[in-house]
């Protein structure tokens, strides 16, 4: 690889980082400012929200750093930064929701078909460095990759998807038990469960795919 093309990728690189950081950030102020207002009266649910949104924020970010680590080069993808900011967008409508258990299942719902649409969309990244690949370390990084993907497209996104319409349908359906009477609070714990075991699933990613990184970066030097 040239000299010039690996100074890209690195720029590449940097910009997604920073991208990434910076619309998390940005998310991150929303769910602050709006979690003031929540558990200023008190109203310890507001806990189980709070904590799902800051869930989501980590999930995101988490994801976003693997996801440049392992695919992003050089030429700069604008489709899918552009799907990142309106994601980030889609979670600070969200995080306005705090308090109305009926808006924050119906946007989770949307946020969830926008988030599966993404994984969707990055499938054509991955196709692009398998066309690329020059070692064993980089196709079998890729194939993880692409196994991961195709699990989050086929079974983790749909399941978040239609969970989040189901507890909407349930709440609109029902609303005297889940609103009056604060049954939301057992479909939120079940949310931010989900969110939570996510978590720790795309932690033990990392670190399986992580020695594959360094191999494969190890291997561009020399």
């Amino acid at each position: 690889m040239s000299l010039s093309r690996r100074e890209l990728d690195a720029n590449i690189v940097n910009i997604e980082l920073t991208l990434a950081s910076i619309i998390q950030g940005v998310a991150l102020y929303f769910l602050t400012e709006n979690a003031r207002t929540a558990l200023s009266l008190n109203n310890w649910p507001s806990l189980l929200y709070l904590s799902a949104g800051l869930c989501i924020i980590c999930i995101f970010w988490s994801r976003s750093i693997i996801h440049t680590l392992t695919l992003i080069k050089w030429p700069l993808e604008f489709g899918h930064n552009f799907l990142y900011i309106a994601c980030a967008l889609g979670e600070a409508i969200l995080f306005t929701r705090l308090e109305r258990p009926l808006a924050w299942f119906r946007l989770s719902t949307a946020y969830a078909a926008f988030v599966w649409l993404l994984f969707v969309y990055d499938l054509r990244l991955i196709r692009a460095r398998f066309r690329e690949t020059t070692t064993e370390a980089e196709r079998l990084l890729y194939q993880r990759t692409w196994e991961d993907q195709l699990l989050n497209i086929r079974l983790l996104m749909p399941c978040l998807f239609f969970f989040n319409l189901a507890c909407a349908l349930s709440i609109n359906r029902w609303s005297d038990y889940f609103l009056k009477r604060s049954g939301n609070v057992w479909l939120i714990a079940a949310q931010l469960l989900s969110f939570l075991i996510y978590l720790v699933y795309v932690t033990r990613f990392y670190h399986r795919i992580a020695p594959l990184i360094l191999r494969g970066h190890e291997a561009k030097m020399n």
